[in-house]
Parts: C-alpha cells; sequence; structure tokens
C-alpha cells in the first residue's frame, strides 16, 4: 500500500447506513472528493464531499453516479435478511449496474461489502478458508454470494479489480456469544477498507472481516496480500457478553456461523 494512500474522488454507496456513517467521516482523508450516496437520507455535503442520492436499480442513475469517480467503496443494498423481493432490487440488480458502470466509465478498482452470511450455514467451530463452497444462510446471503461472483466475472473478463470483504459483525461492541468470534471494530473496519482501496495488483480477492479475537472460525490467510493485521479484540467484552444467558442448545443460531439469519422467515409468496 502507498505510503500516503490518496485518490481524486472516491464513491462511497450506502453512505446512509450504519456502516456508511462511520465510514463518511473515515474516508474523507483518502480522497481530494468523497462523493456519497444512497436512496435514504444522508447528512448535506460538507467541504470536500459530494451528496447524491441515488436507487441503485436504477441503471441510468448509477451510471451517472459512478461517471469520473476512481475507485468505489460498495456498500449500498438491503443489510438484514428480507424477503427475496425487497432483496433483489438494490442487492442483486443494484450491484450489477455498479460494475457495469464501472465498466464504462473506466472504474478498475471496486472494495465491495460482502458478509460472512454467504457460508452461514456452516457450523460454528469449523474453520473456514475463502475458497469454501459457498452456504448462504437467506436471500440477503445469496444476494452477497452473487456479488461476490459478479465482482469475479467483472475482473476476469475486463480486469476491475475488487476485494470482497466478508464482513462479520461490525458494531461499536458485540452483542452476543456469536459475536465474539465474528467481531470487527470501527477502527479494524476502516483500516481494512483503506488496505483494499490502495494496494496495488489484488486481482479478486476474498479476505474475512473480523478483529484479532481470541476465537475464530475464519483463515484469513487470503488477508496477507493487503498485509491487514488486526489490531483490536472482542475479549475486553467478554464477562459483560458471558453474563447473558445462552441460547438454549437446539436453536439453530447458536448452531450456525449465521446466527439469526438461519432462521429467518419463511417469506409469504406473493399472490400465494
Amino acid at each position: 500500500m502507498p505510503a500516503s494512500p490518496r485518490c481524486h474522488r472516491l464513491l462511497l454507496t450506502g453512505a446512509a447506513g450504519n456502516l456508511g456513517v462511520v465510514l463518511r467521516p473515515r474516508l474523507k482523508a483518502y480522497a481530494d472528493v468523497l462523493r456519497v450516496s444512497d436512496v435514504g437520507a444522508m447528512a448535506p455535503a460538507e467541504e470536500g464531499e459530494e451528496v447524491v442520492h441515488c436507487d441503485l436499480a436504477d441503471a441510468c442513475a448509477v451510471s451517472g453516479l459512478i461517471q469520473g469517480v476512481d475507485a468505489i467503496v460498495h456498500l449500498g443494498g438491503v443489510s438484514v435478511e428480507r424477503p427475496f423481493e425487497e432483496i433483489l432490487p438494490a442487492n442483486i440488480q443494484g450491484i450489477y449496474n455498479v460494475y457495469e458502470a464501472a465498466r464504462l466509465h473506466g472504474v478498475k478498482r471496486v472494495v465491495f461489502a460482502s458478509s460472512n452470511h454467504v457460508i452461514g450455514f456452516y457450523e460454528q467451530g469449523r474453520q473456514l478458508d475463502a475458497d469454501v463452497p459457498l452456504r448462504p444462510d437467506g436471500y440477503y446471503g445469496l444476494s452477497k454470494a452473487y456479488g461476490e461472483h459478479l465482482a469475479r466475472f467483472y475482473f476476469d473478463r475486463y480486469g476491475i479489480q475488487t476485494v470482497c470483504l466478508r464482513i462479520g459483525s461490525s458494531f461499536p461492541e458485540p452483542k452476543d456469544r456469536r459475536m465474539m468470534v465474528t467481531w470487527l471494530s470501527y477502527d479494524d473496519l476502516t483500516d481494512l477498507v483503506v488496505r483494499s482501496l490502495f494496494t496495488p495488483d489484488v486481482g479478486h480477492v476474498i479476505v474475512y472481516g473480523a478483529s484479532a479475537n481470541r476465537d475464530s472460525w475464519w483463515d484469513n490467510s487470503g488477508a496477507a496480500v493487503l498485509g491487514f493485521s488486526p489490531k483490536d479484540s472482542s475479549e475486553r467484552f467478554r464477562a459483560q457478553v458471558e453474563a447473558q444467558p445462552p441460547l438454549p442448545a437446539d436453536d439453530p443460531a447458536g448452531r450456525y456461523q449465521g446466527g439469526a439469519f438461519v432462521k429467518a422467515g419463511p417469506f409469504p409468496f406473493p399472490n400465494a
């Protein structure tokens, strides 16, 4: 990674979401202009910012959004488990629109916020690397699996380099026993995103986003290309988390890596 990484115009999608709000002020130091977008309400533009409201399912709007940017941090989309009809526009049509617009406008670096939910139906405690067969735990996880494959295709065919971040649980602190393993601090998240933006010649790579927690289910050797070495740990929260009553032994949220996502739904089928 360059000693003083910087680009001219950087795009952050999903800027009104939980992680977008965190990253927006942190990424400003790495671009002359930070363009932020979302379909929801965002804070007004400050110096060095451009605020663009954009529906990711609108291909023309996405093309205009991406014109003139050097790199993209793509967080935009539905970030929880929902019916397929709600996932489809932003998460599936939307990411296609992002990559096709990137191709048209010559953007060669994308950081894609994938998710641990692409492998959510593996059992907790099993060690996984980035090459294991995908086992999504819901429609949200399926959409992120599609995004990873789409990114691979756009690298192989068009040379758009992508770091797919299988983000664990990025919150101020872990909320339960599962998150003691999957927690990613905001500082470690920022470092991972910056390295993903500016490390040269990454090709298409998948890395797991977790801090240096005591326990881990993920072999993150793929992150070596980025030089990512997390600094934080969930350990300081252990006493308060383990004071909570454990889940019942037969609760699938305590069995599978995806936690509660594995038992969301089924959702009503339209017109059924």
